[in-house]
């Protein structure tokens, strides 16, 4: 069923590897604008992509010549410019009460708590600079009418495209190690069920924090070699790093804004759909 009439979507970030699946899913069913940061022939010549540079254009002007009912901010790039457009993003929300923001944080939101995987409503605490710019932009908006705010704490995401298989088939190729971290217990999930996850959640009109890791844990070093393997049968060579010598939780498993069944995903369907997409 095509929703074309219900919502306009700006997507901050549509040209990066999450943001352009996001774009791509959604495009068929929404008006569907969105932002690339360097030229590209595809976005330059795409009447509803943006120029933006995070940390030289006013992201309230592009906001204002489209008018969404949506904005997806999948944003990369200078923390303190990202942070200085969230709050204008912010801004613009207590004003205009028919739009809501979708917010991509991260499990790096809780990278300070080692012993357990974290649920949505846990206090957030981190150690590095990543976390405490997603915790940042996350009570920023908080702040805000609670129907008017959607934030994502992502895993790993992974994808054919994405930069870590990309990365480690370079590795491959060259002959380098690849970097594995023996005592991290992690969830993954795919770019392609994000992106189901969040069309649900636009048509849904959910919002509230959201947890979209898979169901289940698995450690870093095990999954990595699992990968490795859907790529060559070649002996690879690995770079064991420990940041502590016990297990260490680096997951955001939901519990209370579950999604349905198949908007779930396992480690396994992780793996399983790398391969499809390696093969295909």
């Amino acid at each position: 069923m095509k929703n074309e009439n219900k919502h306009t979507v700006l997507i901050l970030g549509a040209s990066g590897f999450l943001g352009n699946s996001i774009y791509k899913e959604l495009c068929a069913y929404f008006r569907t604008f969105g932002t690339y940061r360097t030229a590209k022939r595809e976005f330059e010549k795409n009447q509803h992509f943006f120029q933006y540079d995070v940390e030289e254009d006013d992201v309230v002007e592009i906001i204002e010549a489209v008018k969404p009912t949506i904005i997806v901010s999948a944003l990369r790039g200078d923390f303190h410019a990202q942070v200085t457009a969230h709050k204008h993003i912010a801004e613009y929300l207590q004003t205009n009460k028919n739009c809501k923001i979708i917010f991509i944080s991260s499990a790096n939101a809780f990278d300070a708590y080692s012993k357990f995987p974290s649920y949505e409503l846990d206090k957030t605490f981190s150690n590095s600079i990543y976390g405490h710019f997603k915790i940042k932009v996350e009570n920023m908006l908080l702040r805000l009418p609670k129907q008017q705010v959607v934030i994502l704490r992502l895993p790993i995401v992974l994808g054919v495209q994405c930069p870590r298989i990309k990365e480690i088939q370079q590795h491959i190729l060259e002959g380098t190690s690849v970097e594995i971290f023996p005592n991290v217990i992690m969830n993954v999930t795919t770019d392609s069920k994000i992106t189901q996850q969040v069309h649900y959640i636009i048509n849904r009109n959910k919002y509230g924090i959201f947890h979209l890791g898979s169901t289940d844990l698995v450690h870093h070093d095990e999954f990595i070699k699992d990968i490795v393997k859907l790529h060559t049968q070649k002996r690879v060579n690995f770079k064991h790093v420990f940041t502590t010598n016990e297990d260490r939780y680096l997951a955001v498993l939901p519990k209370y804004n579950l999604l349905p069944k198949h908007l779930q995903i396992s480690s396994t369907q992780v793996l399983q759909e790398l391969e499809k997409q390696h093969n295909s």
